[in-house]
């Protein structure tokens, strides 16, 4: 079991304010249609900061970390973490939520305390001090939307929640489908939390495409999912995904109709540096399902603890002194049961 100590209270965080340990607010989705993933990006962070205190620490400072709910509204989001910066507790951000979570904590942070976000993100400038490690929306699609359209899956439709990320999506998508020489049949955003899977189903199936790209995220997604593999749909249109994972895919009880892809930088079926399996070693069989979200809190923490080491992490500097550009490229993955396995092509 981990250090318990390694989690510091919300409310003791606030009473006890500046700390001789390096303090990281963890903004995770404990609610709302992210929720599902928070088990295993916790499970991971902790992770992560036994391997930095096993190191030594941050500067020879034990990293802690408190958690905030960064599944509530943008605003009661941004208020929470707002006292514990307001009382000097905590000395950096971490955390995966929506975008308009993120765009929310951004001033909160912004001059005050260096804050990482850890998820795909809409792209578009940042105050200073915010770094992101996750892709833009080109970066993440381009090779994926290319290589579907050259599979011959041209005719395209768009399906997310409204709000920041997936709108950008929407534009960024449609002008690669159309530079690839496919077109969009259709655009549909739906309320976050509050996604009928059965009508969006039916509205796809109106456009008559051969192919769906989805930003819908979390529970929203699976809804969607659910609706689409007990429809005439299955085995006729196309699934791709920016916001897919084997956490998202253990929620529907898997899919094996080999048609539903994943467009991640990660994996859990990736080897090379033994993140998986450390994971798998560290927390045992009863370890929350490992994601790609996961895998985003546990580098962004490696990330500031190394800027932090460099003498580089900031509050004002651009990137809070991290790289912008992610270190992994996007890569399509077909869904198999409840795995995601990369492939060459389509």
């Amino acid at each position: 079991m981990p250090d318990s100590a390694l989690i510091v209270d919300y409310l003791d965080s606030l009473v006890l304010g500046p700390s001789e340990e390096f303090r990281v607010a963890l903004a995770l989705p404990r609610s709302g249609a992210l929720g599902l993933a928070r088990p295993a990006a916790l499970a991971a962070s902790l992770m992560a900061a036994e391997e930095i205190n096993g190191a030594g620490g941050v500067r020879g400072r034990r990293l802690t970390v408190t958690l905030v709910d960064a599944g509530q509204s943008p605003a009661s989001s941004a208020r929470e973490l707002g006292r514990l910066v307001d009382a000097g507790a905590v000395d950096a951000v971490v955390g995966f939520h929506t975008s308009d979570v993120h765009r929310a904590l951004e001033p909160v942070a912004s001059g005050r305390v260096p804050y990482v976000f850890a998820a795909p993100h809409e792209g578009g400038a940042r105050l200073p001090g915010v770094g992101l490690i996750g892709p833009d929306p080109r970066r993440q699609l381009a090779a994926p939307v290319r290589s579907l359209v050259g599979a011959g899956l041209r005719r395209w439709a768009l399906v997310g929640n409204d709000y920041i990320w997936p709108q950008a999506v929407h534009r960024v998508a449609t002008r690669l489908v159309q530079d690839a020489g496919g077109v969009v049949r259709g655009s549909m955003l739906a309320p976050l939390g509050r996604v009928d899977g059965e009508r969006l189903v039916g509205w796809l199936s109106d456009t008559r495409a051969n192919v769906v790209l989805l930003s819908l995220v979390g529970r929203d997604l699976a809804h969607f999912n659910r609706a689409f593999a007990g429809s005439r749909l299955l085995g006729r249109v196309v699934r791709v995904s920016g916001s897919l994972d084997e956490v998202g895919l253990l929620e529907v009880g898997g899919d094996c109709s080999g048609e539903l892809y994943a467009a991640m930088d990660w994996y859990v079926g990736d080897t090379a540096d033994g993140f998986a399996a450390r994971y798998a070693a560290r927390w045992g069989a009863a370890a929350p399902q490992l994601g790609v979200y996961a895998r985003g809190c546990y580098d962004a923490l490696r990330a500031v603890s190394s800027a932090a080491q460099a003498g580089r992490l900031s509050a004002i500097r651009p990137g809070a002194g991290l790289p912008h550009s992610p270190a992994r490229p996007s890569r399509l993955a077909c869904a198999d049961g409840l795995d995601l396995v990369p492939v060459a092509s389509v």
